[in-house]
């Protein structure tokens, strides 16, 4: 594992007695590393990969990592805002017993809880978490996602658009309202600033609709107008957009001119979730095609953008599905988690396009688990 590089210490402490060297780490828009936050009283450093060190451990296991070192005990705890991972905070203690990790988890709790407040009336993260300049386009589209993973017992999500700091056109959406998780990816046609104007109304429209309570086809109807009406029939978005209910597996959607989901169980790709397509949003008028699938409890669905499949490779044909395939079914074995899984995937992806981004490749995965969380529930004291 990588060991924390240490950094100048903003305020004196006792290094014999309580919790010293601390540090705040947030993963950066590429999904590669954790970022030391800046700030009194904070240890700063090095980023830390998120692949191999004990930070990056804690965070991808979501659980509490104890690291002897030469004046103590380093414990790496996961912030964790309900289901929203938003980091590590990393400190150093002279010996753990049981009611030190019993504090620790409440203090990382309280700490992920504040972060995400404050999230809303400043800067300093989105900076801490940036390790190159960003596009206008890509922080218009970053500033509409919500947190890219989600998870109950009864299902959970995970999210990655590359390229990070140049996206433009690409985008998704979810919202877990009562036993539904709505869930939506799009892809508006063009480059840059129009590309992610285009999208912004797309994701506008679809969170009105969906928050009016309407199924998929007047869903798909309404965003299909306000495109439209907005930007003429010369301008489009590809789209899906999903409904599954998380206590039958009940799946819906509706494909606007994407490659179908891939079905992944028990890490293999069984299928693709083949179906009637709909015209994209935006051309006006179309009547939308609902296509429905019972799922099986722990099936994985990867529904994703034509940006993944399509690259070239210089002098190459396009890198195509089949080996999109093999990519989910090599990755899947080895990863713990869907956060985990579609982290890793986008990135090997990546690496087997030689690092190709001539347009926008999204991913969105969703693992459906089934049951009821009504007695999971518990209270730590």
């Amino acid at each position: 594992m990588t060991e924390p590089v240490s950094g100048r210490r903003n305020v004196a402490v006792d290094r014999s007695e309580g919790c010293r060297d601390v540090s705040i780490l947030l993963q950066d828009y590429d999904q590669i590393m954790l970022v030391p936050l800046p700030g009194k009283g904070l240890m700063g450093g090095a980023p830390l990969p998120i692949d191999g060190s004990w930070a990056g451990e804690a965070f991808i296991r979501e659980t509490c990592i104890e690291h002897q070192v030469a004046d103590g005990i380093r414990m790496f705890l996961p912030l964790l805002d309900g289901s929203d991972e938003v980091g590590v905070m990393a400190f150093t203690l002279s010996s753990v017993d049981d009611d030190d990790r019993r504090l620790a988890r409440r203090l990382a709790g309280l700490v992920a809880d504040m972060l995400v407040t404050k999230n809303g009336y400043t800067d300093q993260f989105f900076q801490a978490r940036r390790r190159k300049p960003m596009s206008v386009a890509a922080e218009i589209q970053w500033s509409l996602l919500p947190p890219l993973s989600m998870a109950i017992p009864q299902v959970a999500v995970a999210g990655i658009m590359e390229p990070a700091y140049n996206v433009a056109g690409d985008s998704l959406d979810y919202a877990l309202n009562d036993e539904v998780l709505h869930m939506a990816v799009i892809d508006a046609m063009g480059h840059g600033m129009n590309a992610a104007v285009l999208a912004t109304v797309a994701i506008g429209a679809y969170r009105h609709a969906r928050r009016g309570n309407v199924g998929l086809a007047e869903l798909y109807a309404f965003m299909d107008a306000a495109i439209d009406e907005q930007f003429g029939p010369d301008q489009f978005v590809t789209a899906q957009m999903m409904r599954l209910d998380i206590g039958s597996g009940h799946l819906q959607w509706v494909n606007a001119g994407h490659p179908a989901p891939l079905l992944i169980r028990d890490n293999r790709v069984i299928r693709a979730l083949e179906g009637p397509g709909t015209l994209p949003v935006g051309f006006g008028g179309a009547t939308p095609k609902v296509n429905t699938r019972r799922l099986m409890r722990q099936d994985r669905v990867l529904f994703y953008t034509d940006g993944l499949v399509e690259e070239h490779e210089a002098g190459g044909e396009q890198f195509g599905e089949e080996r999109l395939i093999n990519a989910i079914e090599h990755v899947g074995p080895r990863t713990r988690s869907v956060q985990e899984m579609a982290r890793k995937l986008s990135h090997m992806l990546m690496r087997q396009r030689g690092g190709a981004t001539s347009d926008d490749a999204s991913l969105f995965l969703v693992e459906w688990r089934g049951g009821t969380a009504d007695h999971l529930a518990e209270i730590d004291l």
